[in-house]
């Protein structure tokens, strides 16, 4: 879900069906802002590597870890960025949402503590019916952004890969996955990059959707992390 370009038109914007989350719950939820534009979230996963969308790929962003507000300025740390390494065969169209996973690594690393922790990568993929939950500081209206003065959450749960493909003819590889539910919760514009928790591990972030947000029938598509973890962990080594 890249930020709509100005005078795009569009519905509901940001964590859909979602609440406020208690304060620092998702003590692994980064933002990333470019200025004093919120441009994606990410997602922490070691002291010095996030795990971001490869379509957040921006020049000049500042990574913005231990927050509960989503502007600037208030509480938390601020860094730069050392290094963005996009998966290999992202290849950026617009239409092809394949490989859209990034690692960022920061140029020193974060101070963990309670408000800031790193999130263990998930071993195994998802299992259909899994409950998990995504959360973001997507804007509230489009096209005239108004983001939430707080991180918001949702519950959603994963679609079945054959109702996923179904949803997005064409569209869906092995490397996605759906996931929403009834009351349409959902993530869009503004939470491109982060994180999709299930039991405690990260298990995809958010990559696609149909727009507007929120519709049951057409459900968020996440990148699915255990497709790529060999790729992730070769990389941080290396």
């Amino acid at each position: 879900y890249p930020l709509p370009t100005p005078g795009h038109v569009g519905g509901e914007t940001r964590i859909i069906k979602g609440y406020e989350c208690t304060p620092h719950s998702q003590p692994w939820q980064v933002a990333l802002f470019q200025k004093t534009r919120l441009l994606c979230g990410a997602t922490l996963i070691a002291p010095k590597w996030l795990l971001t969308a490869a379509h957040c790929r921006k020049p000049w962003v500042r990574v913005h870890l231990g927050r509960h507000s989503g502007h600037r300025g208030r509480g938390g740390q601020e860094m730069a960025v050392a290094e963005s390494i996009p998966h290999p065969r992202y290849n950026g169209s617009r239409e092809d949402h394949n490989h859209d996973v990034m690692l960022i690594r920061l140029r020193r690393q974060a101070s963990l503590g309670p408000k800031v922790k790193p999130i263990k990568l998930a071993d195994h993929c998802p299992q259909a019916g899994q409950q998990c939950t995504i959360s973001g500081w997507g804007t509230v209206t489009s096209p005239r952004e108004n983001f939430p003065d707080t991180l918001n959450c949702a519950e959603v749960k994963i679609f079945p890969q054959k109702q996923c493909e179904d949803a997005y003819p064409g569209k869906i590889t092995d490397g996605m996955i759906c996931a929403g539910d009834s009351s349409g919760a959902d993530t869009c514009q503004g939470d491109s990059g982060g994180p999709v928790v299930c039991n405690g591990m990260l298990q995809g972030l958010v990559s696609w959707g149909d727009f507007p947000c929120g519709k049951p029938s057409k459900p968020g598509v996440y990148t699915n992390l255990c497709q790529f973890t060999k790729w992730i962990h070769g990389t941080i080594k290396s």
